[in-house]
């Protein structure tokens, strides 16, 4: 960077995650500057049916390996424990990434693998010679990738999968905020999951977001984010190399050095 403390000052950052997940990346943006639009676009909850979570929760000690893809699998694999009064025996760990491996580590967990490229089938390819011939659980949300099971399955892992968490549709942001997003009159959007990005859009009226493109910019926090919104003709600006509040802010940050690219609204 150039040394400045602010290298986002003057710019307006939409942050689209949930309010229970958004603190950190708010706290990074504001750190480095920026001015922050809170523009909640996704939601969790519990899932409709627990049963095939609580079997396998109930024989987690079988598991040779649990792989956690996301925060939420932490959060709320962890939840359904403590509520069934049951203790978090677990042989080996893997996650998607660092931010999944602290909230991990938060619960009390040792992470023995965390994936170098940060995606669920880079973690299931990777973790293709540790994994074969064992028990692996997979807690994971309503909407993950339903490829990832069979590919773990090809590497000769004995897979139970369950839903841990629903990803939901939160409602819409304040109208006036909605109207700021349409109007152009900031300076990235963030995006850390498909979701958000659906969603949001869904909220502006389908397209809104690649109209927009020419004039602001847009970050992902990952590739799984950034296919989904290149897949919908949104172009995609900046793009974590870490998948982390923190590798998203310093990402967006050096993009704006590299780019020198002034506020449109100083």
């Amino acid at each position: 960077m150039d040394g400045t403390n602010k290298p986002l000052s003057g710019k307006r950052i939409v942050v689209t995650r949930a309010p229970e997940q958004a603190g950190e990346l708010i706290r990074n943006l504001e750190h480095l500057g920026a001015e922050v639009i809170r523009a909640p676009a996704v939601a969790f909850g519990v899932p409709d049916d627990s049963l095939a979570l609580d079997r396998a929760l109930r024989e987690l000690g079988r598991f040779g390996w649990v792989l956690f893809s996301s925060q939420n699998a932490v959060r709320f694999t962890v939840l359904r424990l403590k509520q069934l009064g049951l203790p978090a025996t677990i042989q080996r760990i893997a996650a998607v990434g660092p931010a999944t491996a602290e909230a991990a580590r938060q619960e009390g967990f040792h992470v023995d693998y965390v994936a170098t490229h940060h995606t669920a089938h880079s973690l299931a390819g990777e973790l293709r010679d540790s994994i074969a011939t064992h028990s692996v659980f997979l807690p994971r949300s309503d909407r993950a990738d339903p490829e990832l099971v069979p590919a773990l399955r090809e590497s000769g892992a004995n897979v139970t999968d369950a839903i841990a968490y629903r990803t939901l549709a939160p409602p819409a942001p304040a109208p006036a905020v909605l109207n700021e997003i349409r109007a152009g009159e900031f300076d990235v959007a963030v995006f850390s999951s498909p979701s958000a990005f659906q969603n949001m859009d869904g909220f502006l009226g389908a397209g809104t977001l690649a109209k927009l493109a020419d004039n602001v910019r847009y970050a992902a926090i990952g590739p799984t984010t950034a296919k989904a919104m290149r897949a919908a003709g949104v172009r995609v600006h900046i793009e974590a190399q870490e998948a982390s509040a923190a590798g998203l802010a310093d990402a967006i940050a050096k993009y704006f050095y590299e780019h020198s690219a002034p506020s449109r609204h100083s």
